[in-house]
């Protein structure tokens, strides 16, 4: 008996076929294109909303800007002045000379920008400790840290100002920079970020190839850390530079930060709030040229770390 086999099929996959994609019915396509419009597009409802919180946002500003511009008489009139007045550079250079706000400047630049530098370092540093490597009471000290943020700092005030007299830092800076060197928030900061955009892998991959912990820390956490750490810089410098309660304790007029010079402005009897307000706008210059220059790249490198995590 002769059999005959029927040709194998040249044109079939290998593999098993894939499944095909349904097909939308009528007007699907079309249904689909308009949901996915209106996500990324944002109605008239939402630019309202945004508006008036930009507005609000810029109010204060702005009326800082005002009042400053103005005599203390004008200032004090009801209803207050909404435009700005004549006075604005004459009023500036009369608190930068009354407050000596040119060395409360450089003063605060130092402190902020040594507070800041050193407490991205050290929470990066604790928040991948934290995170990533396995060690004995790992999770009791996290516990301690977090702890930390429940207590009051002016229930150390007394303690902590006794110590920096023993060592002889009264009304110097090294008394504000060294009590906040690192912060209890930024740890906790860092180790939820790098427990979720750090893979295990990556540090694992680091130990195969030999490399310890610093070296896994500089090549491998810090650029994956870099956008979190430019949020952290600038939220901490912000706090540090605007900080008035414990330089205000521990120093004096002679060598004052941008808060504690203010108060210089409102020592007489009679306050002038065109000053005053003078004096705040100087001090909120340097914070808002900061936020022009480098808000973009933290913008920036926020919206790449969440992608990215």
């Amino acid at each position: 008996m002769t059999t005959h086999s029927l040709p194998a099929r040249t044109d079939a996959p290998a593999g098993p076929s894939p499944v095909e994609p349904a097909v939308p019915r009528r007007g699907g396509r079309r249904l689909l294109r308009e949901r996915a419009g209106r996500q990324h597009h944002a109605g008239p409802v939402a630019y309202v909303l945004l508006g008036i919180m930009a507005l609000l946002s810029i109010f204060p500003l702005y009326w800082t800007m005002v009042a400053a511009s103005t005599d203390n008489t004008r200032v004090s009139q009801t209803p207050p002045p909404f435009l700005p007045g004549p006075n604005l550079f004459s009023n500036l250079a009369r608190a930068w000379d009354e407050a000596a706000m040119g060395k409360a400047m450089i003063n605060s630049l130092i402190v902020a920008g040594t507070i800041a530098l050193s407490t991205v370092l050290f929470a990066t540093l604790a928040g991948f400790a934290f995170a990533k490597l396995r060690f004995k009471g790992r999770n009791a000290l996290l516990m301690v840290v977090i702890g930390t943020m429940m207590i009051p700092p002016q229930l150390g005030v007394v303690p902590l100002f006794m110590m920096m007299s023993e060592l002889g830092w009264a009304q110097q800076l090294p008394a504000v920079i060294f009590p906040t060197l690192v912060s209890a928030v930024g740890v906790f900061f860092m180790r939820q970020y790098l427990s979720e955009a750090l893979p295990d892998e990556l540090v694992e991959a680091g130990r195969v190839d030999g490399a310890h912990s610093l070296r896994i820390f500089w090549s491998i956490v810090l650029p994956i850390a870099r956008p979190p750490m430019a949020v952290l810089f600038m939220i901490t410098f912000v706090h540090a530079w605007n900080d008035f309660f414990w330089p205000f304790v521990v120093l004096d007029m002679t060598n004052p930060t941008v808060p504690v010079a203010l108060t210089q402005l409102s020592a007489g009897y009679v306050r002038d709030q065109s000053l005053i307000m003078a004096g705040a706008l100087l001090g909120t210059l340097p914070l808002l040229a900061m936020f022009v220059v480098f808000g973009r790249q933290i913008v920036s490198g926020v919206m790449a770390g969440a992608v990215k995590g």
